[in-house]
């Protein structure tokens, strides 16, 4: 049988923390690097400028979705930091509406920065949303199973 090759259209993340399985998010921004690059001129060489590169710098991803059951998961692994803060490894697979996994990312030494829960006003009938706000030392390379 042929292998899925189908993208993530109808895409929703499943986001897993260690031993904590987090549950579904609907929006996932900021993964990604940077390669930082430093500007050297050499003397006499008039005709460009090195770009050598430096460090890597990773930005903080944001994880969205609606408040539902999953909240308490995430509620539950926030609670856990309030007696310290540990690195954790963290993979969030992108899925079609299928639920087909078509692609894994690993996140390497994950920890929470930020969360922020609904508005609650009866005055306007937006959905719920809760966002969470990861920080990470970088990706790791595909794991078995993922």
């Amino acid at each position: 049988m042929a292998e899925n090759q189908d993208p993530a259209v109808s895409v929703c993340f499943t986001v897993r923390i260690d031993d904590n399985d987090l549950g579904w998010f609907n929006t996932c921004e900021g993964l990604g690097l940077e390669v930082v690059l430093e500007s050297r001129e050499e003397g006499g060489n008039n005709g460009f400028v090195w770009q050598l590169p430096t460090r890597i710098k990773y930005g903080n991803v944001k994880l969205s979705r609606p408040v539902g059951k999953d909240s308490a998961k995430l509620t539950a692994w926030l609670c856990s930091f309030a007696n310290g803060v540990a690195r954790q490894t963290a993979t969030i697979c992108a899925m079609t509406g299928d639920r087909d996994v078509v692609a894994t990312w690993n996140l390497d030494g994950v920890i929470p920065v930020r969360w922020s829960g609904p508005s609650l006003n009866p005055d306007t009938a937006k959905v719920a949303m809760e966002t969470v706000e990861l920080a990470h030392h970088g990706f790791l390379p595909g794991r078995a199973g993922t």
